[in-house]
């Protein structure tokens, strides 16, 4: 996953996390590459300001958040930490590094029948872990 630098607007520490880099962004809002005091890392999702003051999508949030801390099982990253009441909601997950899988078909073509069944079973384990 390529990382971007933090830019000015960024915030430095969320929580009890340090960030470091940007990993991405989306609707809902940014995700950082961040670590803890015992240098754990972990992909941290911070929320827009513009849904963090709509009281339906907290809602929602807390929500998936609730039942992002019941997930046990393999392939998936576990939650680690989370604050719905933060004036920008966020939550932690397990820092999983690795190409997406769109940056590892661009770059070594399209993926063998063996790598496609690998993926899709590890796919078909963590949707069963979330279900």
């Amino acid at each position: 996953m390529a990382m971007m630098r933090l830019r000015r607007e960024d915030p430095r520490v969320v929580g009890s996390f340090r960030l470091h880099r940007r990993l991405g962004a989306g609707g809902m809002g940014v995700v950082y590459l961040g670590s803890d005091r015992r240098g754990q890392r972990v992909a941290l999702k911070v929320i827009r300001p513009d849904l963090a003051e709509d009281q339906e999508f907290r809602s929602r949030f807390a929500r998936e958040v609730s039942a992002a801390r019941r997930i046990r099982g393999g392939c998936t990253a576990r939650l680690v930490a989370a604050d719905l009441d933060a004036d920008r909601p966020w939550f932690a997950t397990q820092y999983v590094p690795g190409p997406s899988l769109h940056d590892k078909v661009n770059e070594e073509g399209p993926l063998s029948a063996a790598q496609v069944a690998a993926v899709g079973a590890a796919l078909s384990e963590g949707l069963l872990a979330v279900h």
